[in-house]
């Protein structure tokens, strides 16, 4: 199914509306909570609330790729979710196997490249088989790059980074003094990746819940009170326009903003000319 000739044309009127007169986040990281609470609201069980968020995941996947986002980044699955019940588990890890081996011939012909980070060594032996299947068949894709955080925590992969880059000191492949923000950033899971320039979460709750710690030190964020499932294409394109209409200063004041666009400005005429 090709994407880009599905879409009604009352839906790529918005998103050429969007294109025209908003600004894009380059890479939008996206917290999907709710699903449990949006069931039980329903009376349904909570694992028809996780199915249900597969049906979400794919809308906002096609509608990322549609608008030319670069990078969507989806937290899936934490490592403090091991803790709830194992039969919940079971459900979640065998929604993942599913939705990769159904998903991927779809992903692989609309160009999405498939990333994942975290853990990945806990996830099952047949799902790690699949993921690692699915990332290497879109390797080479050059359209919009689709990571799973599967199995992730922020503080686990900055405390992985600290002792990846201990050992290399111990080794002499650096020294301290060597240290800086971007050599750090390389030890990352995410290095691959850009920071975030947007976060969404769903569900209300008010806080990153262990999410690209380190990578959203100067994210937007956008909170919608809609739960995971419910969330579509429509809400997405309302945090955009949200994200838009904010002023990202980086520390700085706005009139250093000001002056450095007009710095752009200027030296682009200058290589035009």
């Amino acid at each position: 199914m090709n994407w880009y000739t599905e879409q009604s044309a009352l839906d790529l009127g918005k998103q050429e509306e969007i294109l025209k007169n908003y600004k894009i986040p380059r890479h939008i990281g996206i917290i999907m909570d709710g699903n449990g609470r949006w069931a039980l609201e329903h009376g349904l069980t909570r694992t028809e609330g996780h199915k249900q968020g597969i049906d979400s995941v794919r809308d906002i996947v096609k509608a990322c790729a549609q608008l030319g986002i670069s990078y969507l980044t989806l937290y899936a699955f934490s490592l403090e979710n091991w803790k709830r019940p194992s039969s919940e588990v079971g459900v979640l890890m065998n929604l993942l196997e599913f939705y990769l081996k159904k998903e991927l011939k779809e992903l692989h012909a609309n160009n999405v490249r498939l990333l994942a980070i975290g853990k990945i060594s806990s996830l099952p032996k047949k799902v790690q088989r699949l993921l690692f299947e699915a990332i290497e068949i879109t390797a080479k894709n050059t359209g919009l790059t689709l990571t799973l955080a599967l199995s992730y925590s922020g503080r686990w992969d900055i405390v992985r980074a600290v002792q990846m880059i201990s050992h290399d000191i111990r080794n002499g492949k650096i020294s301290p003094e060597d240290i800086t923000e971007e050599l750090f950033s390389t030890y990352l899971q995410t290095a691959q990746l850009p920071d975030p320039d947007l976060i969404i979460r769903t569900s209300g709750e008010m806080r990153l819940s262990n999410f690209l710690l380190w990578e959203s030190a100067y994210s937007e964020i956008y909170i919608s009170n809609k739960y995971w499932p419910e969330f579509r294409r429509e809400d997405l394109y309302h945090a955009i326009k949200d994200y838009s209409r904010r002023e990202r200063r980086f520390g700085k004041i706005s009139a250093q903003l000001k002056e450095d666009e007009v710095k752009n400005i200027n030296e682009n005429i200058l290589i035009k000319k």
